[in-house]
Order: C-alpha cells, then structure tokens, then sequence
C-alpha cells in the first residue's frame, strides 16, 4: 500500500498510524533515501542535483512497493514513469491536501518573507502539476484538511475494506 500526496499532506505521519492498525512495517521513502545518504533529502538536492535524488527515489520506492507494507512515497515520485507504473499495482491512497493546510503544516504561513513567499509558490506550482497524476493514479482518496490523524486512519482502513471484498 502507498500513501501518495504532496508535501505537507501527512503520508509520514499517517503513515506510521496506519502500519500500526494494519500490523504492517512502515516505509518511509524520503527517510530511507536520508538514512542511505547520511545527509537530508534538500542536502542532497543540493550537492548532487535532482536528477541524482530522483534516481535515488526511483530505487527506493520501487524496492518499497516490492514489499508487504505501508510505503509513504516521495511527493514528486508520481512523475517518475516506472513509479506510476508500479503504483498502479498497489493500492495507492492519496492524502488531499490544499495548499493554505499543507503550508501550515509545512510551516510556511510564518512571517518569513520572500523565502517563505517562494517556497509557498513553489507549493503552489507543485500542486497544481501533480494534483492530477495524484487523482489518477489513487485508488482511495482521503481529505486531510483539518483532520485529525485517527480519522483520516480510520477512514482508510474503512475504504480499505470496500476495496478488498
């Protein structure tokens, strides 16, 4: 199983609820790329481009998805074609998030100026390109906004079993 969503929209966190419920391991895609690095996910972005951490990206997740878990995958691994493909194989529930929550949660609603301005932007973009493949590819979808972690848990497990009867 795979939690696909953007940045901000809780796939580590709901993540590790849900393997729980599910007695299932928990894979975190980006944690487990920092932890192979030794460095984290915006080091590497810098020191060896995003070319070099895609790449990275794509070996990872398609080694996660291989196994029985619940795999929280990489915000923009959904644009990397052998990724899409094998999430098309599991069931891939999308964690919706706007933009105002996921800024809140990523915490860029702080004053902070032009970087947070540019950051926030950049969210913006990012949504709006990926929301669609998010809709495409997900089996379940499931709100986040304003939602406590326990529900939107719930609610999966719920859609889960309409999903597999």
């Amino acid at each position: 199983m795979a939690l696909i969503g953007a940045p901000g929209a809780g796939k580590s966190t709901v993540g590790h609820v849900l393997a729980e419920r599910l007695v299932l391991p928990f894979v975190d895609v980006d944690a487990a790329i920092e932890a192979a690095e030794g460095k984290p996910v915006p080091e590497i972005f810098a020191d060896s481009g995003e070319a070099h951490f895609r790449a990275l990206e794509r070996t990872a997740t398609l080694a996660a998805l291989q196994q029985p878990a619940v795999v929280a995958v990489g915000g923009g691994a959904v644009l990397i074609p052998e990724v899409a493909e094998a999430l098309r194989t599991v069931t891939a529930v999308w964690l919706e998030v706007s933009v105002a929550q996921a800024s809140r949660r990523l915490g860029l609603n702080q004053a902070g100026g032009l970087v947070l301005g540019n950051l926030r932007a950049t969210l913006i973009k990012l949504l709006a390109e990926r929301t669609p493949v998010y809709q495409n590819l997900a089996t379940i979808t499931v709100a986040t906004d304003r939602v406590g972690v326990q529900a939107i848990v719930e609610e999966i497990v719920t859609e889960l079993k309409g999903v597999h009867r």
